[in-house]
């Protein structure tokens, strides 16, 4: 590590936050991008489940914007999930335009095969950090400016 003109430590080139977290980021992505494989899923059908599995159920329009995707991205997820029987959609009594998702006894099961296999991967990836050091990063990274409009996330 060398100082710059401001007296602010530098980092070896490869060592700098952008590249660490870049490749840490990929790293992490692989490794539950398989794990998800491993349950038959996809990362957002896995992230769809989770969402259902926290919520119960939820209108389809309001699952597209908790997760932050366009809703005919979301129909595509939804349709896929509800071919393999891990999902369903009704019409909700209350107003017939609405769709209300939820999770089948198939989808439940899968859900918990999914939780378990992504809680082997982060066991993995932080088996050296204290529980308040874990804390400290998720707070960091919460923080760390990025958008849903970058064009990664799109």
């Amino acid at each position: 590590m060398t100082a710059d003109l401001t007296g602010t430590v530098e980092a070896e080139p490869l060592e700098r936050l952008g590249f660490l977290l870049a490749r840490h980021g990929a790293i992490a992505y692989a490794r539950m991008e398989h794990a998800f494989k491993q349950c038959g899923l996809t990362p957002r059908q896995g992230a769809t489940l989770v969402l259902l599995g926290e919520s119960g159920h939820m209108s389809q329009k309001g699952m597209a914007e908790v997760l932050e995707v366009d809703p005919s991205i979301l129909c595509g997820i939804l349709n896929d999930l509800e071919n393999t029987h891990l999902v369903e959609r009704r019409r909700d009594p209350a107003d017939r335009r609405r769709h209300i998702v939820a999770l089948t006894d198939e989808g439940g099961r899968t859900l918990d095969k999914a939780r378990d296999a992504i809680t082997a991967v982060e066991k993995e990836l932080f088996a050296d950090f204290t529980p308040e050091e874990l804390s400290t990063l998720r707070n960091l990274l919460v923080r760390v400016r990025t958008s849903q409009s970058d064009s990664v996330c799109t």
